[in-house]
């Protein structure tokens, strides 16, 4: 059963404060109701699985002072301030010191658990992140090894450890450049075999008894079947006996064929197919998760230049929103080579794809620019539009139309 949203309520009017406790009840969230700053205090903590609404005038200690506490214990605990008749340019300048929105009393229902359902969204991210941080830290592969701030990517991580959790058998596929056999070692990685041997065989050209030394040298282990689906009719009837019996090798397939066009009836041993079809995991393409350019590109650029012994040259928005507006069919592969030559002084990769017409490069270049800017600021959303010297409805607007959400970059 999901958790509830934590919502604590701090406003000095208790009239107003069970109006909002009975609302946000009737909405599905768990209300905390908070008199004064002193009673707030003790559930402002770090690890705080919710998000804050007070009042900005109350007696003694205000909503400033609570929002300045709450900034020194996380900073990105999200506070949303409730502003009387003449309180806007309180509200906005709490905006300017780290509040996460404001409202105007009183504010309709559908207003306020709209506000706070970015502000809940925004918060989960939030604690998802850091999770993924002390996961990673702890030594998690999937956190440590697959790059990526898109749904998709943590999709493919969530994925991976899930899949890593059961000893069966599991084909990997993806487009040709994506890393398949990246994401097989980190399902071995993440897996109960981790500590055992990681054996990588090509299956085109796989003979009976290369199998059978790759699956002795894989004891304890995993072994992986790169293109699986180019694998001998013979060696596929053994493989298929092999795992009917069991031993004590885990076997991941790996493919670059599409699963949802390649069928049963190209298969030799149907039954063999449907085995590895059971459990699978399916690597995006970046033109699915183009957010995601600037993390690898990062990434492959600070290697290249460790490995050729240069300074890790300095990435400009416009040259990361020229990769982003290309399709890269190479995936992976291909951005490890352009990071590469990037490195070297080569960077022609970095002109937008002349298949797209100037509407369409516009527009990605203006998605990336609008990535790039949550991700320098951590998905602080008033921060990044400041930075790119927009209005903040202007902003939001342009979100929504590529469908970016700011916490998705914290």
């Amino acid at each position: 059963m999901m958790q509830r949203p934590k919502v604590l309520i701090v406003d000095d009017d208790a009239a107003v404060r069970d109006a909002l406790v009975q609302t946000l009840q009737l909405a599905d969230h768990a209300p905390i109701a908070a008199g004064s700053f002193v009673v707030a205090r003790d559930h402002v903590t770090r690890d705080f699985a919710g998000v804050i609404l007070s009042d900005i005038r109350m007696p003694g200690r205000d909503g400033f002072h609570l929002l300045a506490h709450v900034r020194a214990v996380d900073d990105e605990l999200p506070v949303i301030l409730l502003t009387g008749e003449g309180d806007i340019p309180m509200a906005v300048s709490a905006m300017e010191k780290g509040a996460f929105d404001f409202l105007e009393k009183p504010c309709a229902p559908d207003d306020l658990l709209r506000v706070l359902g970015r502000a809940i969204a925004a918060r989960k991210a939030v604690l998802a992140a850091r999770a993924d941080r002390a996961r990673a830290e702890a030594g998690d592969p999937a956190a440590r090894l697959i790059y990526g701030v898109s749904d998709l990517a943590e999709g493919l991580r969530a994925r991976v450890r899930r899949v890593a959790l059961t000893d069966t058998e599991v084909l990997v596929s993806g487009a040709p450049g994506t890393g398949v056999s990246k994401v097989a070692e980190v399902i071995h990685l993440c897996s109960a075999r981790a500590k055992g041997p990681f054996e990588k065989r090509s299956a085109s050209g796989l003979d009976r008894t290369a199998l059978a030394d790759a699956l002795r040298a894989s004891t304890g282990g995993s072994l992986f079947l790169d293109q699986v689906d180019r694998m001998p009719a013979d060696t596929q009837f053994a493989l298929a006996e092999v795992l009917e019996q069991g031993s004590d090798v885990r076997v991941i397939a790996g493919s670059t064929a599409d699963p949802d066009q390649a069928g049963a009836e190209e298969w030799i041993v149907q039954d063999l197919y449907y085995r590895l079809q059971v459990m699978t995991v399916r690597i995006p393409a970046l033109a699915e998760r183009p957010e995601d350019i600037p993390v690898l590109y990062r990434h492959y650029v600070a290697q290249a230049a460790e490995q050729s012994g240069i300074p890790v040259p300095e990435l400009s928005p416009g040259h990361l929103a020229g990769l982003m507006a290309q399709d890269w069919p190479g995936n992976a592969r291909s951005l490890m080579s352009a990071a590469m030559r990037f490195v070297l002084g080569m960077p022609e990769d970095a002109d937008p794809d002349d298949g797209l017409g100037l509407v369409e490069q516009m527009a990605r270049v203006e998605r990336s620019l609008l990535v790039s800017a949550l991700g320098r600021h951590n998905g602080r959303a008033s921060d990044a539009a400041k930075a790119l010297k927009l209005p903040r409805k202007t902003f939001y607007d342009k979100l929504a139309k590529y469908g970016l959400k700011p916490e998705d970059f914290r």
